[in-house]
């Protein structure tokens, strides 16, 4: 009976570790992420450069968040649609929103969206581009490199599948981004004159994956089938990425499933959860701050550091919901999360004419003894 309970304890140990050498892929590339931490819990040649297809579209759909004012209308012009391969349906002399032009490339995956995107963004392809290459540098994608929005072969347009799953990552911190990555179908209004059309995501694995929540799918004959995806289930988060992956659906079922099984829930809490932060030019003297727990899928026991950033005080008046500060989650040296700490009520400030009345001395006198105090 010892024997065959020491064989099962050593048997479950194992397990995961036969797993991963069992996992593989049919990919010329591939990785596994935690999509909270970014920790690697599978990779397959993941710094082997390689065309990339329209998942290209994760970093303009990404600009196109940040930079872009989602109702702001464009009338498509002829040059802005040179360009070949799949397409949302823009015509010359359509208007159509930015807020469609990202819906048209990550569900209909249009490179006429990405084309005209690339125009308003950056003036011309090549403006853009630029921008491309710039947020690239920015992230850290040492190899990556963009020649087109779209995702069009081209010599020099290539990434690594651990650049890409990094890229993703950080794309999916963006709200709209991920909600766009995430829809199954999204009903646009766009045309000469607009009217309503839906559009269906090209990503089988948001119908077929429990959890599934993205998020690009691709393909030239260059690259081959290129695939980024991501599922959150049970607070768990991991992206999974394949180039040139003939058999890609099933592998990031795999992928997904393992890596969801692999991670752990850890929570994570400061060591003081609230702070009395001062108020100067006000009739109360604090405002209370209360930093709630936070729970992060980890793949091992590191700890993660949860670092309090707040101010020594502020002024009056203070908005109910106005950010005064931030927690800042890091593992190692690499952040996870910021979150905003904000005022869950208004503190008003005092008239005009208390402004150096005994209630404003008094405000003062708490401020320095609390700063002497630190």
């Amino acid at each position: 009976m010892k024997k065959l309970i020491c064989f099962l304890v050593v048997l479950i140990i194992c397990i995961p570790c036969l797993s991963v050498s069992a996992l593989g892929t049919s990919a010329k590339a591939a990785i596994l992420i935690n999509g909270d931490t970014g920790e690697v819990i599978y990779e397959q040649n993941a710094d082997q450069r390689l065309p990339m297809a329209s998942t290209t579209k994760i970093m303009t759909a990404l600009l196109l968040c940040e930079n872009g004012d989602f109702d702001r209308e464009i009338t498509v012009t002829a040059e802005m649609l040179r360009v070949e391969g799949s397409s949302m349906g823009l015509l010359a002399g359509d208007k159509v929103t930015l807020h469609d032009l990202l819906y048209g490339m990550m569900l209909a995956s249009g490179n006429d969206a990405a084309n005209v995107t690339a125009y308003v963004l950056g003036g011309t392809v090549d403006g853009f581009v630029k921008m491309m290459n710039e947020k690239a540098a920015e992230l850290g994608l040492s190899d990556t490199h963009f020649e087109t929005p779209s995702g069009l072969d081209g010599d020099t347009h290539y990434t690594t599948a651990h650049n890409l799953a990094a890229l993703a990552q950080y794309a999916m911190q963006n709200e709209a981004f991920a909600e766009a990555a995430s829809s199954k179908t999204a009903t646009l209004n766009y045309g000469n004159p607009p009217y309503k059309r839906t559009l269906s995501n090209h990503n089988k694995l948001l119908k077929s994956f429990d959890g599934a929540v993205g998020i690009k799918t691709g393909y030239t004959k260059k690259s081959g089938r290129c695939l980024v995806s991501a599922a959150k289930r049970d607070d768990k988060f991991v992206i999974a990425v394949t180039l040139s992956d003939p058999n890609d659906w099933s592998d990031h079922a795999s992928l997904l499933e393992y890596g969801l099984n692999a991670v752990q829930l850890t929570e994570v809490m400061p060591e003081t959860s609230q702070y009395d932060l001062a108020v100067v030019g006000a009739e109360q003297k604090t405002l209370n701050i209360e930093v709630e727990p936070a729970t992060f899928s980890s793949l091992n026991n590191e700890e993660i550091i949860c670092q309090v950033n707040l101010p020594r005080f502020v002024y009056a008046p203070v908005a109910e919901g106005e950010t005064v500060g931030s927690v800042i989650y890091k593992k190692g040296d690499n952040v996870i999360k910021e979150v905003p700490l904000r005022a869950v009520e208004e503190i008003m400030a005092l008239p005009v004419e208390k402004k150096f009345s005994e209630e404003f001395k008094e405000n003062l006198k708490y401020i320095f003894l609390n700063l002497w105090e630190k």
